[in-house]
């Protein structure tokens, strides 16, 4: 069995999950777990905009070198990784033969890669953190940065949201499934089959967003009877909450050596420009 048939045969509903909540909830000791997140935010927030300030080949080689490596390190889900690859093929791929339809030639796939490079850039950083981030710290941070608290905790919520909303989906497709009845004939290429599939999970959309509006009503009443708008509220409950958000050495040496890698990057790029 190939790479590719390993693969496919592990993508189901279940292991996305599995997956999914690993990347949200199980942040394993990696080098940026133990970090501030509130310099996770600022660093991937800059590790955004610089790819973008340059059209230099050589220093996106690098930086998206340097962003896969940190993601490497971070530990991010396969699964994630092979979303990124297809979309950046398809995007790379879309572009290249939209400007050939328009009249260009080959030399439009020189033009695209800068820009499929500074995309891979940005979504490699993204992930590398924001795995390596508990939904908690991250809606913490964004309160210590003076983020409104609903807004902090609408992010933290939907982190934790997105699990059940995907198990909640299985239970309502295996209920159609159990419930329904396949076509007695598969027909042309199996369409009948694949048009029952469709119409199946099109049809576990509705029921699924009726049980999660009833989810967070249950959640919002529970939050409110805790005195929870009162904690966003008030600047002694928030400074106890937030009291173990601290800048430690590990979190300087971390700036120093991504800003040293960084100039390197640079440096290299200006002496041997592609």
């Amino acid at each position: 069995m190939s790479v590719f048939q390993k693969f496919f045969s592990k993508l189901t509903v279940e292991n996305i999950k599995i997956e999914l909540m690993r990347t949200a909830y199980g942040n394993e000791p990696t080098p940026l777990a133990k970090l501030d997140p509130r310099m996770l935010i600022l660093w991937v927030l800059i590790y955004s905009i610089i790819p973008w300030l340059t059209h230099n080949q050589t220093i996106l080689i690098g930086l998206t070198l340097f962003t896969a490596v940190l993601a490497y390190m971070s530990r991010v889900s396969p699964l994630l990784i092979f979303l990124l690859i297809v979309g950046v093929i398809s995007q790379f791929t879309y572009l290249v033969f939209a400007a050939m339809f328009l009249g260009n030639s080959f030399s439009v796939l020189i033009a695209v890669i800068p820009v499929t490079m500074k995309v891979a850039t940005v979504s490699l950083a993204t992930m590398a953190v924001f795995t390596s981030m508990d939904p908690e710290k991250f809606s913490d941070a964004l309160l210590k940065l003076g983020v409104p608290g609903k807004f902090s905790f609408g992010v933290s919520y939907g982190y934790r949201m997105l699990p059940i909303l995907i198990e909640e989906y299985q239970n309502i497709i295996h209920s159609f499934r159990l419930r329904g009845k396949l076509p007695s004939k598969p027909g042309f290429l199996y369409s009948r089959y694949v048009f029952y599939y469709i119409k199946m999970c099109i049809m576990a959309f509705y029921p699924m967003m009726l049980n999660t509006a009833k989810r967070t009503r249950t959640t919002v009443e529970v939050l409110e009877v805790r005195g929870f708008s009162y904690t966003l509220e008030n600047n002694i409950a928030k400074d106890i909450k937030l009291n173990y958000l601290k800048m430690t050495k590990y979190d300087y040496y971390f700036i120093g050596i991504s800003t040293l890698i960084t100039a390197l990057i640079y440096i290299v790029g200006y002496q041997f420009p592609l």
